[in-house]
C-alpha cells in the first residue's frame, strides 16, 4: 500500500497521536536527550521498528528538508529559521516513526514552530497556503481551492495538530542551538579569509540537511567545518597548529568528526554522478563466413574409420 496522503491525515490522527506521547513516563522525551549515536540513528530509530529501511528513512530526510527549503524562500524567511525547522524535523522523526506521521504535514508545522522560536512571526495563512500550493503543485486548481473557506480549515487545522504534537513529543523544548553562530566566532577569531568563510557557510547549510547535527554539538560541527574547508581551500587558520583546542574540541573528536562529513560528501558525490555511458555499439559484420570444415575432419578418426575392433566382442552387439 502506498503512503496516505496528507489531506487524509485528520486532525483527530494527530491529536490521538499527540495524547499517546507522555512527557513524565516515556524516557525518550528527556529534553538532555537530544544527540544520538550513528547506531542509534541508523539501527534504532522508530522508523525502523515500522519496516522503514535506511535508504527509505534518508530519502525522506531529504524530501522534507528540500521541501522546507521551499517553503521558506516561498514565505522569506531567513535561513536560520529554515534550518531550525529541518532541525525540529530531524529530532521529531527519532521520536516519532514516519510511517505514522506524514512528513508534509510535519515540515509545515515545523517550519510554522520555528518562525515563532527565531521571533520572526509569519501568519499561519500564508503558511497554510504556501504549503498546500507546493504539496498539490501539480494540481492546477490547487491555488484556488485552498482559497476555499472549507478546504482551508480542514488543511489549517491539520497544521495546527501536527503543531500540538510536535511540541508534546518534544516536551516543548524549543531552544535549538545552530552551528551558525559558533562558526560566526570561530571565523572572526581566525581571521579566515572571505573565501574560507563562504565555504564553511555552504558546508553547515549542507550539514544541517543530515543527521550530523543529532550527533555533534554546534561548537563541535562549526569547529570541523572550518578545518575541512581550510583543507579544501590550501589554507592555514589559527597561530597554532592545534588550533582546534581553543574551541574545546579535543584531536580525536575533531577527526571523528571530519571522517563524518567525507563520508556525507562521499555518499553525495556518488548519487549525483551521472550514470555511466552505455557501452559502444557493436556494428553487425555482414561478411560471409567461412566455410566450415566438415565434422569429421576435425576428429582423431572420420566417423566411418573408428576403430571398433575391441568392440566386437561376443555378447555385446
Amino acid at each position: 500500500m502506498g503512503e496516505e496522503h496528507p489531506r487524509k491525515r485528520s486532525r483527530q490522527h494527530f491529536e490521538a497521536e499527540a495524547r499517546n506521547v507522555s512527557l513524565f513516563e516515556s524516557p525518550q522525551c528527556e529534553t538532555s536527550k537530544w544527540y544520538f549515536s550513528r547506531e542509534e540513528i541508523e539501527r534504532f530509530s522508530p522508523s525502523r521498528k515500522d519496516g522503514i529501511d535506511l535508504v527509505k528513512e534518508s530519502f525522506l530526510r531529504s524530501s522534507y528538508c528540500t521541501f522546507l527549503q521551499r517553503l521558506g524562500m516561498k514565505l522569506h524567511v531567513s535561513q536560520v529559521t529554515i534550518s531550525c525547522a529541518m532541525v525540529m524535523c530531524h529530532r521529531f522523526y527519532m521520536r516519532q516513526s514516519h510511517a505514522k506521521n506524514d512528513w508534509q504535514t510535519i515540515a509545515t508545522s515545523s517550519l510554522f514552530l520555528a518562525c515563532k522560536a527565531e521571533d520572526e512571526p509569519c501568519q499561519l495563512s500564508s503558511v497554510v497556503v504556501a504549503s498546500y500550493e507546493i504539496i498539490y503543485e501539480w494540481d492546477p486548481s490547487a491555488s484556488i481551492r485552498i482559497h476555499q473557506t472549507e478546504c482551508y480549515h480542514e488543511f489549517k487545522e491539520i497544521i495546527l495538530s501536527g503543531e500540538s504534537l510536535l511540541l508534546s513529543t518534544s516536551a516543548f523544548h524549543l531552544d535549538i542551538e545552530l552551528p551558525y553562530k559558533p562558526l560566526a566566532a570561530a571565523l572572526n577569531r581566525l581571521n579566515a579569509w572571505p573565501d574560507l568563510a563562504t565555504a564553511a557557510w555552504n558546508f553547515v547549510h549542507d550539514w544541517i540537511r543530515t543527521t550530523l547535527c543529532l550527533q555533534y554539538k554546534p561548537h563541535v560541527i562549526a569547529t570541523a567545518t572550518v578545518h575541512l574547508a581550510a583543507t579544501f581551500q590550501n589554507a592555514k587558520v589559527g597561530s597554532r597548529r592545534d588550533w582546534w583546542l581553543e574551541f574545546g574540541v579535543t584531536t580525536k573528536l575533531l577527526k571523528e568528526v571530519i571522517q563524518e562529513m567525507c563520508t556525507l560528501i562521499e555518499v553525495d558525490r556518488r548519487r549525483n554522478m551521472p550514470p555511466p555511458p552505455p557501452p559502444p555499439r557493436r556494428e553487425l559484420s555482414w561478411a560471409i563466413p567461412a566455410a566450415v570444415k566438415p565434422v569429421h575432419m576435425a576428429r582423431a578418426y572420420p566417423f566411418h574409420s573408428y576403430p571398433l575392433q575391441s568392440y566386437r566382442q561376443a555378447g555385446i552387439w
